[in-house]
């Protein structure tokens, strides 16, 4: 027992060493980059160059809906009143077969947004404070199987939950970066 004392206060030394050291990580979104004096964010509605109806809207509320769930910031829909403009513009939206059927009927898409995001401080000649020119986004989903291969209503209605995947990924990566200065 006595050769085992010193081996046991080396070992609970060490434990103690290792249980106090920090490991220099801390939590993602806590904290913010941005000038203090920003408090009120104005997020009006994004531009969709593309001919996907509505993306604009869907995207635009999503990244309001993080930023005011990140609850420092106050949103608003307009640039009234605001300390800063966060604006992004939708400049593509491609869906790609990946996969088949023995028809030879895509059964499978691969769903890709690319966007440019600016935040930008209100009033003249509006500084910017961050931004992201190329955000490219993907999804993938499933064609409903429907006993018309051309059967339109089936193709277009089963790329809205990837749609709004994809509007939940875009916000949640533009409003970390942006915050977190990435």
């Amino acid at each position: 027992m006595r050769r085992l004392r010193p081996l046991l206060h080396v070992l609970a030394a060490l434990l103690l060493i290792a249980a106090s050291s920090g490991c220099g990580y801390s939590l993602a979104g806590r904290g913010s980059f941005l000038p203090a004096n920003i408090r009120v964010i104005g997020v009006p509605l994004f531009t969709n160059n593309t001919n996907v109806f509505e993306l604009e809207r869907r995207i635009t509320e999503k990244v309001r809906g993080e930023l005011s769930g990140r609850g420092k910031y106050r949103v608003e829909p307009t640039t009234a009143g605001a300390d800063a403009i966060l604006s992004g513009v939708i400049s593509s939206v491609t869906f790609t077969p990946t996969a088949w059927n023995a028809a030879n009927q895509a059964t499978r898409y691969v769903l890709a947004l690319t966007a440019s995001v600016e935040l930008r401080a209100a009033g003249e000649g509006g500084k910017v404070i961050w931004t992201n020119p190329s955000l490219q986004f993907r999804d993938e989903y499933e064609v409903t199987s429907t006993t018309f291969a051309s059967d339109a209503a089936a193709f277009l209605g089963s790329d809205v939950n990837a749609q709004e995947r994809l509007a939940t990924e875009f916000a949640r990566t533009v409003i970390s970066a942006m915050l977190e200065a990435f």
